[in-house]
């Protein structure tokens, strides 16, 4: 069927744009602000350049290689001992040597160690020079103090070994093994020497750019590649920390080599120390008895992904291992002796004269900008708190003067409709409470007259007695149900039982339910939605949906004369063209759906129109109930909808009839077939 055009008068409001930034109050005091902002920060421009100025140079000055070298030593120190217990004999030999203050704290800048040397020590600056941390070393400087020697990548110091540091007697013995296989390699005419370790353990060095050639030699190094039992053992924990951090992945464990390396064995390095070494072959089972009694751990797939998770679950467990073996991390600061600031910047008396001048301007201009922004700003907000004190204090709503179309402007046009449509409510609370004091009078007089002419013998208590004091009954009761739908609807506590509806089902309910009401009227009930045209989908409660159609009916026949037609129809509509013309009719969407009543009655008036879905409303003011129910159907109407989410709207045009529209949103799925 065709849409109900908007033709009519529409209980609608059109909003407001925003205020542009130019015109607007915000705008004003940003500009104000920008001002100020832009004069202080000339003034002080110039004072700022001329004291960073001699701080840049002195900064420039400073010897970085020296701080590096610092802080290299601190760090082998803590590399190697598990706390800073004696340590200010390092400290003061290293300010000695720099001629500089070095100062060393925890990191709650609890004092470890001191350079300065007077019975007072001033004080640290905020920032501290460097955190010296084995297991976490600035690269910059740990490539400054090395020579760059250390790798980028590497942030733990090879020098903290832990579990891996040899005994005397290890250490010893294959110190011994080592010389031999260098006499060894020298009698073939290799050239080869021995390298000690962080660990104590020793490792022979090819002289040359040709480690290989040991190979063709009889001087086995395999040897010195076979772990201790004190290594073994601390492989074997690594290796355990590892797994334990590639399984929380869903990863497969790891077999790490000696050199901390996975996969097939590769040759041995000392992480840290540059040259050559000899390539190590892999140790038969008998030359590793500790390596054979551990259980085989299958490779995992060598993917870049994988190796990149092996790589930090490694760290992650080197960190772990060597946590209790080196010292805790320290601030450490360096500065001059005596702990001596910048030197200041003296101005001349010309160049003070200028400053003074140019600071007392802007204090000018931003007294003078404050009291004109601010004058103008609260001189509407007092007429505003006085006219809201006077709402307070009982008197009569009285409206501000709007000074413009700014905020404060836009702020006292919503004072004023606030307080217009304060004086509505308290005449329709006024109203309302006569509107309830006469229909619940009329049944109770009706009532209690019959009842009084029945005991002084004046009626007979035949059925049409009966009949006629149920009627009344009925209706006091109908009055007080809608009144307490309302009510729920009011505190939120309307409950909806949603299921999937056929709305094609449930016009027809409705329909039928007032099929006999409208015969009696002479008037003509149909539903207009099409067996053959798709159902829209839609998701409501279906006794309270019935009972906002069948108040929309009740309305629309008992105001169509006689001869005249009220129509039930249902349709789908995309939420972004609100129903307008263009919709694909019968189309199930996912905006809303329109379930529309539309009679052929004598109309509203535009002006009455708004105040239709009003409580106790009625165009006929004499509230006969031949023209006229409660005033309280079209209200509930409001509710039920609003409760399901939706909107309801009339169009009407006095002499032509009136359509009221409920839209609804829509279902996920079409309700029945």
């Amino acid at each position: 069927m065709g849409r109900a055009r908007g033709h009519g008068a529409r209980a609608e409001g059109p909003g407001r744009a925003r205020l542009p930034l130019r015109r607007s109050l915000l705008g004003r005091l940003l500009a104000v602000s920008a001002l100020v902002a832009a004069c202080s920060v000339a003034a002080t421009a110039w004072i700022a350049v001329q004291t960073t100025s001699g701080a840049i140079k002195q900064e420039q000055g400073q010897n970085l290689t020296a701080d590096a070298r610092i802080y290299d030593t601190l760090l082998e120190y803590a590399a190697r001992n598990p706390t800073w217990d004696g340590v200010g004999a390092t400290v003061r030999e290293l300010a000695r040597e720099s001629g500089r203050r070095v100062a060393l704290t925890t990191q709650s800048r609890q004092p470890l160690a001191d350079s300065a040397t007077a019975a007072t020590a001033p004080a640290l600056p905020p920032q501290a020079s460097a955190v010296v941390d084995p297991l976490s070393v600035d690269t910059v400087l740990a490539a400054r103090g090395t020579d760059g020697q250390r790798t980028a990548a590497d942030r733990i110091d090879p020098r903290a070994v832990g579990p891996f540091r040899l005994s005397t007697a290890d250490s010893t013995a294959l110190r011994r093994t080592a010389d031999d296989k260098v006499a060894c390699l020298n009698r073939a005419g290799i050239a080869s020497d021995v390298v000690v370790g962080a660990s104590g353990r020793p490792r022979v060095q090819i002289v040359g750019n040709d480690p290989e050639r040991a190979l063709g030699t009889r001087c086995d190094l395999a040897a010195l590649d076979t772990p201790t039992r004190s290594e073994q053992k601390a492989l074997d924990a690594l290796t355990a920390l590892a797994d334990a951090c590639l399984k929380r992945q869903g990863r497969e464990g790891v077999r790490l080599n000696n050199d901390l390396s996975w996969g097939d064995p590769v040759p041995v390095t000392v992480p840290g120390e540059p040259g050559a070494v000899a390539p190590r072959p892999v140790p038969a089972p008998r030359d590793a008895p500790s390596e054979q009694a551990a259980p085989s751990v299958g490779m995992p797939e060598r993917t870049g992904e994988n190796d990149r998770a092996i790589a930090s679950c490694v760290g992650t467990a080197r960190s772990e291992q060597l946590s209790s073996y080196v010292a805790s991390p320290g601030l450490l600061f360096i500065g001059d002796e005596g702990g001596a600031t910048l030197p200041g910047f003296d101005l001349s008396p010309a160049n003070t004269a200028k400053i003074a001048g140019a600071a007392a301007l802007v204090l000018a201009l931003t007294v003078g900008a404050s009291v004109f922004a601010g004058t103008r700003l609260v001189r509407p907000l007092h007429a505003l708190t006085g006219a809201a004190q006077r709402m307070r204090d009982g008197e009569q709503p009285a409206s501000v003067p709007v000074s413009g179309d700014d905020e404060v402007g836009r702020l006292a046009a919503a004072f004023n409709d606030m307080s217009a449509h304060r004086a509505r409510l308290e005449e329709q609370r006024k109203a309302m409470v006569s509107d309830v004091a006469h229909e619940l009078r009329t049944p109770l007089s009706n009532i209690r007259g019959w009842l009084e002419a029945a005991q002084d013998g004046l009626a007979d208590p035949d059925p049409a007695f009966v009949s006629s004091l149920l009627e009344e009954a009925v209706q006091l009761q109908h009055i007080i149900d809608d009144l307490q739908d309302l009510a729920a609807a009011d505190a939120g506590v309307l409950r909806l039982h949603p299921e999937p509806v056929g709305v094609r089902e449930l016009l027809s309910q409705v329909a039928a339910a007032h099929q006999a009401r409208a015969e009696n009227a002479g008037v003509t009930l149909a539903v207009a939605v099409a067996a053959t045209d798709p159902e829209p989908a839609l998701r409501a409660d279906p006794v309270r949906l019935r009972q906002a159609v069948g108040n929309l009916v009740s309305n629309a026949v008992r105001h169509t004369p006689e001869g005249g037609r009220v129509t039930l129809s249902a349709y789908a509509s995309d939420a972004s063209e609100g129903g307008g013309e263009g919709d694909d009719e019968g189309k199930a969407g996912d905006g809303t759906v329109v379930i529309e009543v539309q009679d052929t009655g004598s109309g509203i008036p535009a002006e009455d129109l708004p105040h239709v879905f009003d409580r106790f409303w009625r165009a006929e003011k004499s509230r006969s109930r031949r023209t006229g129910g409660s005033g309280l159907g079209l209200a509930i109407v409001r509710k039920l909808v609003e409760a399901h989410g939706g909107a309801v709207e009339a169009t009407s045009t006095e002499g032509e009839g009136s359509t009221f529209a409920l839209r609804l949103p829509a279902g996920t799925e079409p309700a029945g077939p």
